[in-house]
């Protein structure tokens, strides 16, 4: 089992209003909520560790969860507030966010409620994005993740948003004892600015990270293991948006990876990794075919 330690985030687009009126279309969202998501629908076993607002969007966050197959019983059911982020697409598909989330449910942690016991006996501990970075609970979940590290193997992706911290915050958590580090080329641009992607890789491998991808877009990904290197080439697809591929790339290798996880990776070799990335690219480039965060089943959606 795979355990995913974050936020959920209600996801708003706008577009669509008359003239003078802003209509706004909301998905669920959320860097490792997207993740679970994206391994419960692969088949992967998945527990999500958030704490989840009583609100309108955190129902709409539990029902994507548990309709994705993952396990909630490791959420913690929240008082305040959903994080919200009003979303705009540039030309690319990207998306621009602004972020509402100060207060929020999803970074108001406590030492009691991240007991080693919400672990569930997960072979692997995925965490990142706001989480990492957000009082006052960022500090407990980087607690949570050194008391799991002799445990799970550790995963991390910074997902990094530089309009809500800084980037000494961000370092001062990645690679926070991660066995295995995705992130994307812009997350590496803003961390170590002027450092090329194999630099990065080492000097990561030099703190313990074994295995590091960097993800480019449609250029696909650079996998780095323990300092030997493949690139893996991106799917060309219909691009509708980008929202939650790299999470869904993270997603694909993690569940590829799954019968090698529960250490330190020792005995992962390149290939097996190349191929995981492989099947993360494919994960991701399917993701990019329809709106917002919403990644593919392996076989026909389940009816609702």
């Amino acid at each position: 089992m795979i355990a995913v330690l974050g936020e959920c985030v209600a996801d708003a687009f706008s577009g669509g209003a008359p003239r003078g009126e802003l209509a706004l279309r909301v998905l669920p969202g959320g860097g490792p909520a997207n993740t679970a998501v994206a391994l419960g629908r692969l088949g992967t076993p998945t527990r999500f560790l958030g704490r989840v607002s009583g609100d309108v969007f955190g129902r709409l966050f539990r029902e994507r969860l548990v309709g994705s197959g993952v396990d909630v019983s490791g959420v913690v059911e929240a008082d305040e507030l959903s994080t919200l982020a009003v979303a705009a697409l540039d030309d690319a598909g990207r998306a621009v966010y602004s972020f509402y989330a100060e207060g929020a449910a999803d970074f108001q942690w406590s030492r009691a409620e991240l007991g080693l016991d919400r672990l569930g006996g997960a072979s692997c501990l995925h965490t990142g994005s706001l989480a990492l970075v957000t009082e006052p609970g960022a500090g407990e979940v980087a607690a949570f993740v050194a008391a799991a590290a002799p445990y799970a193997t550790i995963s991390v992706d910074p997902n990094v948003r530089p309009g809500l911290a800084t980037r000494e915050a961000y370092l001062k958590r990645v690679p926070g004892g991660a066995d295995i580090l995705r992130l994307s080329e812009e997350d590496l641009a803003f961390l170590l600015p002027g450092t090329s992607q194999e630099a990065a890789c080492d000097r990561w491998h030099e703190q313990g990270v074994r295995l590091v991808v960097v993800t480019r877009g449609a250029a696909g990904a650079l996998v780095s293991l323990a300092g030997e290197r493949v690139v893996v080439p991106g799917v060309p697809v219909e691009v509708v948006d980008t929202v939650g591929a790299g999470d869904a790339f993270t997603a694909g290798l993690l569940h590829r990876l799954h019968g090698h996880l529960g250490g330190r990776l020792d005995g992962l070799d390149l290939e097996t990794a190349h191929e995981a990335a492989v099947f993360g690219a494919e994960v991701a480039a399917l993701t990019c075919t329809v709106p917002g965060a919403d990644p593919p089943w392996p076989g026909p959606k389940p009816e609702d």
